[in-house]
């Protein structure tokens, strides 16, 4: 099922802040030269990562999926002074791409890159997260949530990328293993008492978890 509207998305593109030249170049890279380019953030959701990280103004950031590294410089900008970004990344090229990228930006020193199975890095990061991004694989979404809540400091926010996964989570019935994940997620996410949630219909969906 296709349900974004490509008009819609170049009208909000076209009426939100520009990114800054560092974003911009990552940003036309990845759509240039890779296969899977459709898994990062667009422009509009890069701006909308970077504007509640300037809002909270966390001083540790957690991201479960880096891919090219152009959503963790994104939700770098609203760190702290003395804040660090730790990032998360299975595939070892995607990985090389991101520091080359991470290098680059005057960031650099304040992000963290782990490579292997998020799993097994995130119970030996000692932090109390104040923001938390969860864009890896879906059928761990409910894993990573789990792992990371205890960890999550009061008031604390995590952002779960894809939540529509596609427009496959209005069908009747879903079929495929990745929407019935995120639909299992979302349902999970909505009965857990621990947290308030809100579910925006920015391009793929973003689920904002705020813990009580």
């Amino acid at each position: 099922m296709e349900f974004l509207n490509i008009e819609v998305e170049k009208y909000a593109e076209k009426f939100t802040s520009v990114q800054n030249e560092h974003l911009q170049r990552i940003y036309a890279q990845t759509n240039e030269l890779h296969p899977h380019a459709h898994m990062m953030s667009n422009s509009v959701q890069g701006q909308l990562l970077s504007f509640l990280s300037n809002i909270i103004r966390p001083k540790y950031v957690l991201e479960i999926g880096t891919f090219t590294g152009y959503s963790a410089l994104c939700l770098a900008e609203g760190l702290t002074k003395d804040g660090e970004l730790h990032t998360l990344e299975l595939r070892a090229e995607d990985a090389t791409t991101a520091q080359q990228n991470f290098s680059k930006s005057p960031l650099a020193k304040q992000i963290h890159l782990h490579i292997g199975n998020a799993l097994d890095i995130i119970p030996t990061l000692p932090f109390e997260w104040d923001l938390v991004f969860i864009d890896a694989d879906k059928t761990g979404y409910i894993k990573y949530y789990e792992l990371v809540l205890p960890k999550l400091k009061k008031n604390g926010v995590i952002i779960a990328d894809n939540v529509l996964f596609h427009g496959q989570v209005l069908e009747e019935p879903i079929k495929g293993k990745n929407a019935i994940a995120i639909h299992a997620f979302n349902e999970w996410v909505a009965n857990d008492v621990r947290t308030h949630q809100v579910l925006l219909t920015v391009r793929d969906g973003l689920l904002l978890i705020k813990k009580r």
